[in-house]
C-alpha cells in the first residue's frame, strides 16, 4: 500500500522531471527549433503525422503525398530504420523567413552509409514558425 505522503513525494518528483524535460527541449518559438523538430520527425523518426504539425504550404503538400504513398504500410517501432545523424551547414534568417541547410548521414544496419543534404525553408505564420518547403539532394 502506498501512503499519501509517498504519493505527494512521487507527484513532486514527476513534476520536477516534467519541468526539466520541458526546459531541455528545443525552442519551438524559433525558426531553427521548429525546423530541427521537423527534420527529426520527417527524416530521423519518419513520423509523418508529427512532421505535419510543423509544416505549411508546399511542405505540407509534400508530407501529405508521402503519407498517401505509405498508406497501408505499417511503420512502427518494429520497422527497421537506419540511424540518421545530421549537422547544420548553413543558416539564413530574417524576420519572416529563414532557410537552413543540413547534411544528414544515413547509416544502415549493415554499416554502409551515405549522405544527403536537406534544404529547409521556414516562414513565420502569425507568431509561429513553420516549415514551408524542403528539398533533398545528394
Amino acid at each position: 500500500m502506498i501512503k499519501s505522503d509517498s504519493i505527494g513525494v512521487l507527484g513532486g518528483f514527476c513534476a520536477l522531471l516534467a519541468m526539466l524535460a520541458g526546459g531541455c527541449g528545443r525552442d519551438l518559438d524559433s525558426a531553427q527549433g521548429v525546423v530541427e523538430e521537423f527534420v527529426d520527425q520527417r527524416f530521423v523518426q519518419f513520423d509523418l503525422q508529427k512532421a505535419k504539425l510543423y509544416a505549411v504550404s508546399v511542405a505540407l503538400a509534400k508530407v501529405d503525398e508521402e503519407l498517401r504513398l505509405v498508406a497501408g504500410h505499417k511503420i512502427d517501432a518494429s520497422t527497421q530504420k537506419p540511424r540518421i545523424n545530421y549537422k547544420l551547414l548553413e543558416k539564413k534568417q530574417g524576420d519572416r523567413r529563414a532557410s537552413f541547410l543540413y547534411e544528414g548521414t544515413i547509416i544502415s544496419d549493415d554499416g554502409t552509409s551515405f549522405t544527403r543534404k536537406w534544404l529547409i525553408a521556414a516562414r513565420r505564420e502569425g507568431n509561429n514558425w513553420r516549415v514551408s518547403n524542403f528539398t533533398e539532394s545528394d
